[in-house]
């Protein structure tokens, strides 16, 4: 059986050799095969957990490494050695001496820090250690996620337990990784093995529901094929064409997205239309002829196209996308894309003919994200959330008025884009124009959308703005600036209220904090009759900044200018913002409901007091919290 197995390791080890031999070097050829025996030698009495030669995995990983995503000799070299300083008595000295130091970077790189107490948690400190080797080389991270694919292609011999730590690794961080890294395939087969293991049931239904509806839909569909196929014919363009389906992974999202089930779920498959790009032509010169002679065959779904040539994705996809009617009655989903476009959706940051510099904008981007990051500290899982936050979405491309384009994860809001646009525009931003309308500043955005910002020197950010904000850049800005507020001396009673200037009582809890109480507060008399050694006086004064807001309710016979009055009394005379008026009349009587803030007691009563000298005003009651 070991002899059978060392055949084995022989073949797929020059397999390989092969591979790399027609664009490496002699010298190189030479230290890829030292590599593989110094590895060979290294895991010599390891086994796997399905009994094979552990070697038999990092020749796997090599293998992804040279033929998969292409890489040059000294990443294969590493893919190699990846996991002999971490499971062997072989050091990274070593293999500096025999390798040089290029070769032990990516090696340190993908290598598990053991540590007696890890900063965050084992698996957090290896993702943080991983994030950190962008900062010099992105090939640490694709030897990492070459040795995740084979991981995830073996999982099954793993216990449960493994299998869905191993799983949930996969698709909160190593598939959007592969995603933002232009990584399509790598990254569809990593969501679909994660799914395959964390919900299998669910997996195998959808495997199943695709499997079936291929076949019902296949004869109509290669018909389909075949007009498209044969229209550009006719007009001198030949092509590739063929039906892909989406994975299972795919169509689950989709699924939980638009809360539609499989048989009413839209797009359950596209068609790929593949082209050369003839001398004298642009790719995109050439996908609007493409598109031009299919529209003049087949009906096009108006607002069906998106245009990812001239706007491609943050990870370099490009495409152009149009949903055409078939002769059967149903809009079909069509990909227009050269066949560089294929290879650099298949290929990402690592193709060499990619003209775009798409990927190498992420990759900056994501230095500096790390960086700032570093800079501000981390907490725990927080650290690896912000960069997910960040870079992990798919994204959205949205333009200044004058044509700047602003990319943004998906679910972005406008305070996402003033910031991303810059600092003290997000600041300062009190409102916005998108397409021309008024918006909101935590209005969500859309593909496309053209977004003009509105500020007021007297705006600064608010704690709502984090339930809106997606971005790390944005999230990040609004909670240094909270963060660099006052800290407020006591917490104030979430039933009650308080406001300064009112009669209050303070209650010490077990963290050492004080929450002030009203005086008739009913949760301050039920702590009063339980806590009393808790009680502390308190000196509630207000800073002169802090608004409160407050709800007030005004009965009044109904006449001319009312309403009028009663806002110049608050907005003009008192220089107050009303954040909501309600106002209802019935048989003359007037019952209106007006929010605001102020500063203390003093000024409510001095509002109350106006207000109810105000002509016809019967009636001004202060609404309590616990009213609202």
């Amino acid at each position: 059986m070991e002899q059978n197995y060392d055949k084995l390791i022989d073949q797929r080890a020059g397999h390989v050799m092969d591979v790399m031999s027609s664009r490496v070097s002699a010298e190189d050829m030479d230290r890829l095969r030292r590599a593989f025996e110094l590895a060979r030698e290294a895991h010599a009495t390891q086994r796997r957990k399905t009994g094979e030669p552990y070697i038999l995995h990092p020749i796997a990983v090599a293998t992804i490494a040279a033929e998969e995503l292409m890489l040059d000799v000294n990443p294969v070299i590493a893919a190699f050695l990846h996991d002999v300083v971490e499971d062997t008595p072989h050091t990274i000295t070593e293999i500096r001496d025999m390798f040089g130091d290029d070769v032990a970077f990516l090696v340190g790189a993908v290598t598990k820090q053991k540590k007696e107490r890890y900063e965050m948690s084992k698996q957090l400190d290896n993702f943080k250690q991983m994030l950190g080797s962008v900062q010099y080389d992105i090939r640490a991270l694709l030897v990492k996620l070459a040795d995740r694919l084979h991981n995830m292609r073996t999982l099954s011999s793993m216990r449960p337990d493994k299998q869905m730590k191993i799983a949930g690794e996969t698709d909160y961080f190593y598939a959007p990784l592969a995603n933002r890294l232009g990584l399509y395939h790598v990254k569809t087969e990593l969501e679909n093995l994660s799914f395959r293991f964390r919900c299998p049931y669910e997996y195998e239904k959808l495997v199943s529901m695709i499997d079936s509806d291929y076949h019902i839909q296949q004869e109509r569909l290669q018909t389909f094929c075949y007009e498209i196929k044969g229209t550009l014919a006719a007009a001198g363009i030949n092509v590739t064409v063929y039906i892909e389906y989406r994975k299972p992974y795919s169509v689950w999202r989709k699924m939980r997205k638009y809360g539609d089930d499989f048989n009413h779920l839209k797009y359950r498959h596209f068609t790929e239309i593949i082209y050369d790009t003839p001398d004298g032509m642009s790719e995109k010169d050439m996908a609007l002829k493409i598109y031009s002679v299919l529209t003049d065959r087949f009906k096009e779904k108006p607002g069906g196209i998106t245009n990812y040539i001239d706007s491609p994705k943050e990870n370099g996809y490009q495409s152009y996308h149009v949903k055409l009617l078939a002769d059967f009655g149903r809009w079909q989903e069509v990909h227009i894309s050269s066949r560089r476009m294929i290879r650099a959706s298949r290929l990402g940051c690592i193709a060499e003919d990619n003209s775009h510099d798409g990927i190498h904008r992420w990759i900056e981007r994501f230095r500096g994200v790390l960086r700032d990051i570093a800079d501000n500290g981390s907490d725990g899982a927080n650290f690896i959330e912000r960069v997910a936050m960040s870079f992990y979405n798919d994204d959205i491309m949205t333009f200044t008025p004058k044509g700047m384009p602003v990319v943004l994860p998906q679910r972005s809001t406008v305070i996402d884009f003033a910031y991303e646009v810059r600092h003290d525009l997000g600041e300062k931003a009190k409102y916005a124009r998108v397409n021309g309308f008024l918006s909101s500043i935590k209005a969500p955005l859309r593909r496309g959308d053209v977004v003009e910002i509105f500020t007021d020197p007297l705006c600064f950010p608010q704690q709502d703005w984090l339930d809106a904000a997606v971005s790390y850049k944005a999230r990040n800005a609004i909670t240094h600036y909270l963060e660099s507020l006052p800290k407020p001396l006591y917490n104030r009673c979430d039933i009650c209220g308080p406001i300064p200037g009112e009669e209050v009582i303070g209650f010490r809890n077990s963290d050492g904090s004080i929450t002030i109480h009203k005086r008739d507060c009913k949760e301050a008399i039920r702590l009063a009759s339980q806590l009393g050694d808790d009680i502390v006086s308190v000196d509630y004064k207000s800073d002169g900044v802090t608004l409160y807001p407050v709800t007030i309710i005004i009965k009044a016979v109904d006449r001319y200018h009312l309403f009028v009055d009663l806002v110049d009394g608050i907005s003009n005379h008192l220089n107050l913002s009303i954040t909501s008026v309600n106002t209802q009349t019935v048989d003359s009587i007037s019952t209106i409901t007006l929010s605001f803030g102020v500063h203390d007691y003093q000024e409510l009563q001095t509002i109350v007091k106006h207000i109810s000298k105000i002509k016809g005003v019967d009636e001004v009651k202060i609404l309590g919290r616990s009213e609202l």
